[in-house]
């Protein structure tokens, strides 16, 4: 059994305290594994959030090419639907599963902010599923241009998401 000492800030040095806790290997171990689990699904997730609307991209961009359009239009479909979609629902499983073992979470603060920006992400990736529809029915309802700027929402998204994780400010 191992024995350590953790420190409980408040908001107040004043009434900051420690506290000795005691936690067997075990105790930890499924925690850590549904962590694991949680980011390994995220980072899946990420990729596809990363690559879509890259696609989005080169589709407007060779919109005049049928069958560059017809390729374009199976790739976003296969990375959303076979990728992106089970990524975000394991992603998302895992996440519930973590505040089920730690439910103390759910009065942290800067886990407010980060479920705000989960479901951002979660909005801009059924935006891309409404894109990617558009645009294989040939209506580009985004321009090249267009697709470039939104391809960096998710790249914000993360770095907020990691800094309240990690910082927890």
């Amino acid at each position: 059994m191992k024995c350590f000492f953790v420190l409980r800030l408040s908001e107040h040095s004043e009434r900051s305290s420690l506290v000795l806790r005691h936690h067997t290997k075990e105790h930890h171990m499924p925690y850590l594994w549904l962590k694991s689990f949680h980011l390994i699904c995220m980072v899946a997730w990420f990729a596809g959030l990363f690559y879509i609307f890259r696609l989005f991209v080169y589709h407007a961009k060779h919109q005049a090419n049928a069958e560059l359009a017809r390729v374009y239009s199976e790739m976003e479909y296969k990375l959303i639907y076979m990728i992106m979609h089970p990524a975000m629902a394991f992603t998302i499983t895992f996440g519930v599963l973590l505040l089920r073992a730690n439910p103390e979470l759910w009065h942290a603060h800067w886990l407010h902010t980060k479920l705000t920006a989960v479901i951002l992400l979660m909005a801009y990736q059924f935006y891309a599923g409404h894109v990617q529809r558009s645009f294989a029915k040939g209506r580009y309802i985004l321009s090249e241009r267009a697709c470039r700027i939104i391809n960096e929402v998710p790249t914000i998204l993360l770095i907020a998401i990691v800094i309240l994780a990690v910082v927890k400010p």
